[in-house]
């Protein structure tokens, strides 16, 4: 099953990135109206008529049901690690629409993240587990999970600038991790009928840990540059990935002389994060505008950020 688990999660990948790209695309489509709710609303309202963003909404729905198809099938600390391509996929899909290639410098990064994520994966091998957990492990590492975010925003809050992006990344990139272990949960009582996955509180508690994860990501972005937060973000939801799953499926990674590889294709995960929002925090937008085309119509779009 692994070779299905891989398909499905990078055909998750792909539709999420997908998604960014044409919601990136209706919102710089889009005149700048100023900032407020009303504001807010109006162009909430346009972008609700516009099929760019509406099809990115269909291929978001699309992404949570390979997601969760590839965790009924795979391991958590396979599924989430894999799920980072989704920025690979970004890069490549976001300059077929936008028809503007990033610079080499954002190239080398993507295949720093390439590499590094393939390597940790292969050296790792982790194994299946088990496709739900007891209750007990649940009061042990989801709370322990919930736990860290809580210390990590309350150690962000007298913070400032990229030491705060970085700890709200963490603590978002550990929500996301956790909703990922929620919804395997969800999905492994699929056996016992749809019935009992929808009568079993692991369902809910994926919205809302989903929802307290979207938050965390959105204060990050606003405390800092991608520079500070990416790498965290990429990074921690991956390791807290395998840490629950082993703490809650009873996953297992390999170690030994493995160790050295893995740690290896860690730092080239961080190294290529890194670049990537460096790239971004100097301007280097390579998606802020569509260029005059045909079929792009003749309003000049704004670059506002997604």
């Amino acid at each position: 099953m692994t070779a299905v688990t891989v398909l499905l999660a990078l055909l998750a990948a792909l539709s999420n990135a997908s998604a960014s790209v044409l919601q990136r695309r209706a919102n710089v489509q889009e005149p700048d109206e100023g900032t407020g709710a009303r504001a807010a609303l109006r162009r909430l309202t346009h972008l609700l008529r516009h099929p760019n963003w509406l099809a990115g909404s269909g291929l978001l729905a699309l992404s949570s049901v390979l997601q969760g198809a590839a965790l009924a099938t795979g391991s958590l600390s396979l599924v989430q690690p894999l799920l980072a391509a989704e920025l690979l996929f970004t890069l490549v899909v976001g300059s077929l629409v936008f028809r503007r290639a990033p610079d080499r410098r954002t190239w080398l990064a993507f295949a720093a993240l390439a590499v590094g994520l393939a390597l940790f994966l292969v050296a790792a091998s982790p194994s299946a587990g088990r496709p739900t957990a007891s209750p007990g492990s649940w009061l042990v590492g989801g709370g322990g999970a919930l736990g860290a975010v809580a210390l990590l925003v309350a150690l962000a809050r007298p913070t400032k600038g990229a030491t705060r992006a970085a700890l709200l990344g963490l603590a978002s990139a550990m929500c996301f991790a956790t909703t990922a272990a929620l919804l395997k949960e969800a999905v492994g009582w699929l056996d016992q009928g749809p019935g009992a996955m929808f009568a079993h509180w692991s369902l809910y508690a994926t919205g809302a840990v989903g929802i307290v994860a979207f938050l965390l990501l959105q204060s990050a972005l606003a405390a800092g540059s991608l520079t500070a937060s990416q790498p965290a973000l990429t990074l921690g939801d991956a390791i807290t990935s395998v840490v629950l799953g082993w703490a809650l499926f009873d996953e297992v990674i390999q170690l030994g002389l493995r160790v050295i590889p893995e740690v290896i294709g860690i730092l080239l995960i961080g190294i290529g994060s890194l670049g990537l929002g460096h790239a971004s925090a100097e301007g280097q937008e390579w998606d802020a505008h569509v260029r005059d085309h045909p079929d792009h119509g003749t309003r000049h779009p704004h670059g506002v950020r997604r």
